[in-house]
């Protein structure tokens, strides 16, 4: 996104005009009221990353428009970042103009924060980092109050730990979070908040059991455990399945069960065309599923999820992609009916919009 887009007294307006469009796309649809959750103008990216531009005894952050990949243009400051990157990008650039360990080869910066105020910075080399590169990361730890990994080629340097805890406010309960370093996180976390809220409003009072497509770290799924008896979540990503191992031990629940699995192998061993270790056909059998949970990437269901989901007696669905998601309803519609839907502004200043559907069968 360029800078140049960011104007934040043009927000309500780009809102209105991002709602507007959502509306229409799903006319067909759905007819009753769409669920708005707007973000906060400035300071909404949790995640941020920079390239850096030597010049001379200068340096600078820069990034490039989408196209122009090589074309920099320099940030000097980014407005939709959370303040406390706000915060650090000048800090860093300061600490690291000045120091020729940290600064030699440096090309690329990351930035992770959290509303629990930890922080976390990675610097990306064009060289291999040693012993002095170390020493003087651990200064900058101290200095910015703030971890700090080094990046080059086939090495990984982690100081003091290679993730953040986040807390979450949902359901009126604090709930505890690890993101790791590299892997997805939503970036827009007070946005993220509102999406959990209205995924644990629409499967209240439903009760049996939640099967959970694409659970990442546990991101819904943990909140979503107070509504359901038993919850069985799956997903690929084997970082990602032992961040939500460790979610669910953080946060003491006992109802969740994680499976590392792609929704196609779920499907697979639910239609008992494919068995395997980490999920034989009889654990199925200890389920009673009422509802399922799906957040898939951005090309959506597959044919076989979009069937298998298709039995399920409650859908709720939050996409990334408005696109497929009306894809995906136009095949979901046949044996349930669209009784809800929200616009969560993730992006503002952007035409990406993250969108929500709960569906009952007709």
């Amino acid at each position: 996104m360029p800078t140049s887009a960011v104007k934040p007294e043009n927000y309500d307006q780009l809102l209105e005009s991002k709602t507007n469009e959502i509306k229409s796309l799903f006319e067909s649809d759905y007819c009753g009221e769409f669920d708005v959750f707007r973000s906060a103008p400035t300071g909404f990216r949790m995640r941020a990353e920079f390239k850096v531009w030597h010049e001379g005894d200068d340096l600078y952050y820069v990034m490039y428009k989408k196209g122009e990949s090589k074309k920099p243009y320099r940030v000097d400051e980014f407005l939709i970042a959370d303040e406390q990157i706000q915060t650090l990008m000048p800090k860093l650039l300061d600490c690291v103009r000045e120091n020729t360990i940290l600064r030699k080869k440096l090309f690329q910066v990351e930035f992770l924060t959290t509303l629990s105020g930890q922080k976390l910075i990675t610097l990306i080399y064009h060289r291999q980092l040693d012993d002095e590169w170390i020493a003087e990361a651990k200064k900058l730890e101290d200095k910015l109050d703030s971890m700090v990994i080094g990046r080059a080629r086939k090495l990984h340097l982690v100081l003091t730990q290679d993730y953040v805890e986040e807390t979450l406010n949902v359901i009126n309960k604090e709930f505890t979070y690890k993101q790791i370093e590299g892997a997805f996180t939503q970036p827009n976390a007070r946005v993220n908040q509102e999406m959990i809220n209205w995924a644990c409003k629409q499967s209240e009072g439903i009760g049996g059991d939640l099967l959970e497509l694409y659970c990442g770290n546990g991101n819904f799924t943990l909140p979503l455990s107070t509504r359901f008896n038993k919850v069985l979540a799956t997903e690929i990503s084997k970082t990602s399945v032992k961040a939500a191992e460790f979610n669910i031990d953080k946060n003491n629940i006992d109802n969740i069960r994680v499976a590392r699995l792609s929704s196609e192998e779920f499907t697979e061993i639910s239609n008992k065309r494919k068995e395997t270790r980490r999920m034989p056909y009889e654990e199925l059998n200890e389920y009673s599923f009422s509802s399922v949970f799906v957040d898939p990437p951005r090309a959506g269901l597959d044919d076989g999820t979009r069937e298998l989901v298709s039995d399920f007696d409650n859908i709720i669905y939050i996409s990334c992609s408005p696109e497929t998601l009306k894809r995906d309803l136009a095949q979901l519609e046949k044996t349930h009916e669209v009784k809800r839907m929200a616009l969560f502004d993730q992006f503002p200043y952007t035409d990406h919009a993250e969108c929500g559907a709960y569906l009952i069968k007709k």
